[in-house]
């Protein structure tokens, strides 16, 4: 007995030796998110906004490459909520999407448990509620994906690391403002912009009133910090600039871009960016960090702008004096759309792998099929304010379109999507684009709208090829930038212009294709792609249901009773998982 409890010994040991070397890798870490609803004031008027974990914005979930994540949700309001995480490629799993067209809601009361692996990504994203305008009330934080050690940075180890969020904002909540969309209004212009949750510093005493709090990041002298900044905001392109400092921008959504020096970049709603800053000014004052509307009459729009402060462990006054100005170019559409042309993809940088990102020749793939996707100024479709791309309205299937594939509900959504825009009065639909899997698609994304729009597309990141203004045509596509293009997954679209992407459909699920302004995605500006493996009859390319899997439409008969759960591991708690897996390898050494 003595010596096989000695054996035993052994064996765990070496098992544990083996364990940590083929497991390290894909290590797995649990969230808690609870959803519940409290009274702040960010502009100086109290209002019911969305705090997770009782925080607004939310807490950040920092992950490392490869590792696989587990995230409860729990949720407090009085609504269905779903989380979703753009930006995430979720490798064959659109069960984990967390949007309306591939997830039942998780009821209030209830609580709901993400599963997945942030396989080879890395980067700066947000999560938010996706549900009935839910992120222009909050309930939003960052999600940061973070290199394995063994991957060397394109840049100096940053001494720091900085979240900012920025978002135009209204004093109205978000049921309020479903409530203007669904009797036929238009938002109108927004009440503030927020920094953090927050709103302006008292730059200016007539445009600012007494009170409000504002947010205060601090910094030391002579430090360099990554600072990552997300548009989080309803519908609104903001300019974002530090006074005085250079913005070294380094990432975007998952890629490493070329490093360029910005005195100020202009944020797209949805989009995400990682700058270095390095505090290399004296610390006479305190400096302003601003985040400011544009494409607007900026005479109309002074109240809206967000105002922080950058200071210096040494400072010696508070910021004073005007703001730094804003981009001069009201008689000059270019400016943007070069600002946006000129954020390349660096390709001799490693991303999540060993291999350069750009070792995929996207420009030199034969592109397989390819959709024209136009938008145009919200318009009455039997009596309801809606939105479309050519012309149809999505109307989301009372079934999520996977679990509909999967138990054969008939008639939930059709594979219809049309490739080019429709001459026919617009209307509502449940069509979506029938995808090839392991196609080339291209994407003419084009903006008859009135605003500037960003798209998005859940599953995936994208080349960003085109941009231009006017109507897009066949010739366009000399102007295609085929060999450094910047890879994301959410892209801005200038009022009356065109943007031109290109994507890899490897991933196989349901993935949502939407406009990333809040009121145009709530009023139907949205479509689904399907991907499926036509070859695969042992299901091994996309993963199955998952187990806690929610049923709502046509079969909401087989959805069972909630119950209480906490955040576990994929296979359920990690201790037990390591001890038995620790036990089979010992025994196994044994025999």
């Amino acid at each position: 007995m003595a010596l096989f409890g000695a054996l035993l010994r052994v064996a765990i040991c070496k098992a544990l030796l083996f364990f940590s070397v083929c497991f390290a890798a894909d290590q797995v870490v649990n969230y808690e998110l609870e959803y519940k609803y409290i009274i702040a004031s960010p502009l100086g008027v109290p209002q019911q906004v969305i705090a997770v974990n009782g925080k607004f914005p939310g807490p950040v979930i920092n992950v490392t490459t490869n590792e696989y994540v587990v995230v409860n949700v729990r949720n407090k309001l009085d609504e269905d909520l779903l989380v979703t995480w753009p930006g995430l490629h979720m490798l064959q799993t659109s069960w984990q999407d967390g949007v309306l067209g591939t997830n039942c809601p998780i009821p209030s009361k209830w609580n709901w448990t993400y599963q997945f692996q942030v396989k080879d990504q890395i980067g700066s994203f947000f999560y938010f509620p996706s549900l009935k305008m839910q992120r222009a009330s909050g309930g939003f934080g960052s999600f940061i994906i973070t290199n394995r050690p063994v991957i060397s940075l394109p840049f100096g180890f940053p001494d720091g690391d900085i979240v900012v969020f920025i978002g135009d904002w209204y004093t109205r909540n978000h049921t309020a403002l479903r409530d203007d969309l669904d009797n036929g209004k238009k938002l109108g212009r927004p009440d503030g912009v927020l920094i953090n949750g927050k709103g302006p510093y008292r730059y200016n005493s007539s445009l600012v009133p007494d009170g409000i709090d504002y947010e205060t990041i601090n910094v030391n002298p002579g430090k360099t910090y990554r600072v990552r900044v997300h548009n989080v905001g309803v519908s609104t392109s903001l300019n974002f600039r530090i006074q005085n400092h250079n913005l070294l921008l380094v990432e975007t959504e998952g890629t490493y871009t070329s490093q360029q020096n910005f005195t100020s970049l202009d944020i797209h709603v949805g989009q995400s960016y990682t700058f270095l800053v390095t505090m290399d000014q004296n610390a006479s004052t305190d400096y302003y960090i601003v985040a400011s509307v544009r494409f607007v009459n900026e005479s109309v729009w002074q109240k809206v702008t967000g105002v922080a402060v950058l200071h210096y462990s040494n400072s010696k006054g508070k910021a004073t004096g005007p703001i730094p100005d804003p981009p001069n170019d009201v008689y000059d559409k270019s400016y943007s759309m070069n600002q946006a042309l000129s954020i390349r993809q660096n390709v001799s940088a490693s991303g999540a792998r060993p291999n350069p990102q750009g070792s995929f020749r996207y420009g030199s793939v034969n592109v397989t099929d390819a959709y024209i996707l136009r938008s145009i100024r919200p318009g009455v479709i039997g009596g309801e304010l809606r939105a479309t791309y050519n012309g149809l309205s999505f109307d989301h299937p009372k079934t999520p379109i996977r679990l509909a594939d999967l138990f054969h509900v008939p008639r939930e959504y059709k594979l219809d999507f049309p490739h080019n825009p429709v001459d026919r009065p617009p209307r509502k639909g449940k069509s979506i684009i029938n995808g090839t899997y392991k196609g080339f698609i291209e994407i003419i994304l084009q903006n008859n709208d009135t605003n500037v729009q960003s798209f998005h597309m859940d599953g995936y990141s994208f080349f960003v090829v085109g941009m231009g203004y006017g109507e897009w045509a066949e010739n366009s596509r000399g102007s295609y930038n085929r060999w450094d293009a910047i890879s994301r997954c959410t892209t801005q679209v200038f009022a009356g212009g065109w943007t031109a992407i290109l994507a890899y459909l490897d991933n196989v699920g349901v993935w949502n294709l939407r406009t990333e302004n809040l009121d145009r995605w709530y009023l139907g500006q949205e479509t689904y792609i399907r991907i499926t493996n036509p070859e695969d009859t042992d299901n091994k390319t996309e993963d199955p249901a998952p187990d806690n899997v929610l049923y709502c439409g046509a079969l909401a008969y087989k959805q069972k009773a909630q119950k209480t759960s906490s955040a576990t591991t994929l296979l359920g708690s990690s201790e037990p998982y390591l001890s038995l897996l620790l036990l089979f390898f010992a025994i196994l050494y044994i025999l």
